[in-house]
């Protein structure tokens, strides 16, 4: 499996960085976007490195319905958009009230795209799972959210999920902000597959500090013995300097190439 990171908040070399996310993420012979950052500097990225997103991908995974995940999707069409249907929510901050939901409509996607919208889990293709929605189990994620929805009710981002790639019988887990929590990410992976084992994770952690839920984070992740941590997107430095006081890993930036 390769994953090259087509938009994140960091630049590498000569790429461009925006505040969202959007990987490619290649196995075998299938090509999958996940996530289109919130403007076209995915597709920039990707032609700098030579990749044709028209001709070369067929299958698009958002992650939740957020404007710095699927903004980008204005700028592709006539392809299949797998995503939860709660993605296209309106939905605000709380301190302020500003929009931060999609900036395309439900009926605008579906001209634009082949919509496939699930709470299950979904296979892609073969060992690749868009995993629906996510339970939240632990005691220590999602507890509080600073985002409402437009009756002034807490939005817990209930349609936030991931992609899980089974490579050799172990896991490769990829969020976009895990606003449901990484480590109950990794528990409903493990159940969808029922495979225990977790080789690697990548992705927005949505950790903004080093607080009671970074640390138990970062406890569960070593009890689970995941050799492979790469904490990215929103997760801010306070816990991204916590994360490296316990794992090895390198800043994730716009143009690296990952290979599992």
């Amino acid at each position: 499996m390769q994953l090259t990171v087509l938009t994140d908040n960091c630049a590498g070399a000569s790429f461009l960085a925006e505040h969202g996310l959007s990987y490619l993420i290649e196995i075998k012979e299938h090509k999958i976007l996940f996530d289109t950052g919130h403007s076209d500097v995915f597709l920039k990225n990707a032609t700098k490195l030579g990749i044709d997103l028209y001709k070369e991908v067929s299958t698009i995974i958002l992650s939740h319905g957020h404007w710095d995940h699927g903004n980008g999707l204005a700028n592709l069409k006539d392809k299949a958009l797998i995503t939860h249907p709660l993605s296209f929510m309106e939905r605000f901050r709380g301190n302020d009230n500003s929009y931060i939901g999609l900036g395309l409509t439900e009926g605008e996607v579906k001209h634009k795209y082949n919509l496939i919208t699930t709470e299950q889990p979904y296979i892609v293709f073969k060992d690749i799972y868009f995993l629906g929605e996510i339970p939240r189990l632990t005691e220590f994620e999602s507890k509080t959210t600073p985002f409402i929805d437009k009756q002034n009710q807490p939005d817990y981002v209930p349609d936030d999920s991931a992609i899980v790639v089974v490579q050799n019988d172990e896991l490769i887990i990829i969020s976009g902000c895990a606003h449901s929590g990484i480590c109950n990410t990794i528990l409903h992976a493990q159940k969808v597959t029922g495979i225990t084992k977790v080789k690697a994770v990548i992705g927005g952690f949505h950790l903004k500090t080093d607080n009671k839920q970074t640390k138990e984070t970062i406890r569960f992740l070593k009890n689970q013995n995941i050799q492979n941590i790469y904490p990215a997107h929103c997760t801010q430095l306070d816990a991204l300097i916590a994360f490296r006081k316990e794992f090895s890993f390198p800043q994730i930036k716009t143009g690296m190439i990952l290979k599992f």
